[in-house]
């Protein structure tokens, strides 16, 4: 599964590539903590089984978030965004939100799936296929079966959970001696190259843009 810095190494490049001159310490934060909060669904597992890319990985979160900032910043100079912190405050709203869903809770969709509903709806989704081209067979797509697909089980969250490193049980497959009782707890940070690539490549850019908004400021 994407860790939680995979997720702000996403939310962090998306940040830099449109906040534009908006891109600096303060408004990256914001950005992060709407990234981040999906995951903190995790800290209600033990209490509530299934919560774990359900209760924070819903839609209905950021589609709640998106129908208040269109609200909101619609009333014009009645705004209550705009008339605290201005122009520069709405457009780092609206680039929380979209982290929100796009860097916070879409990759998960991707790989393992989620909640996508949730409390409305209770089924865990996954958006995943190839797409190619094939010499022989023309272009190939498995994103959308469009054959009956081989019956499965409805995952939800009364019979299925995502591992967490709050379980009580090993994360990987790492045997302890009988009567050790011994726990393994993974704090993921990158489990493929591609996301590794992608933590890397965040390292780089958002320092750098980070740079440059500072020296700008102080030309300026």
């Amino acid at each position: 599964m994407p860790s939680t810095i995979v997720h702000l190494a996403l939310a962090g490049l998306l940040a830099a590539a449109l906040l534009g001159d908006d891109f600096d310490g303060r408004s990256l934060l914001v950005v992060f903590a709407f990234t981040a909060l999906p995951d903190l669904d995790v800290v209600a597992e033990p209490f509530l089984p299934g919560a774990h890319r359900s209760l924070g990985h819903t839609f209905l979160l950021p589609l709640l978030l998106f129908a208040v900032l269109a609200w909101d910043t619609r009333r014009g100079a009645a705004s209550l965004l705009w008339r605290r912190y201005g122009a520069r405050g709405v457009k780092v709203a609206w680039m929380a939100a979209l982290c929100l869903l796009a860097a916070g809770i879409l990759p998960d969709l991707f790989v393992g799936g989620v909640n996508a509903f949730y409390p409305v709806h209770d089924r865990f989704y996954t958006f995943d296929g190839r797409l190619v081209y094939s010499t022989d067979r023309g272009w190939v797509q498995t994103f959308v079966e469009l054959s009956p697909p081989d019956p499965k089980p409805t995952r939800t969250t009364a019979n299925f959970q995502f591992r967490t490193v709050l379980d009580a049980e090993p994360t990987r497959g790492v045997e302890a001696t009988p009567g050790e009782g011994r726990v393994e707890r993974i704090f993921p940070v990158a489990t493929t190259g591609f996301r590794f690539g992608m933590v890397l490549l965040a390292l780089v850019v958002v320092p750098v843009r980070l740079w440059g908004s500072r020296l700008r400021r102080f030309v300026g």
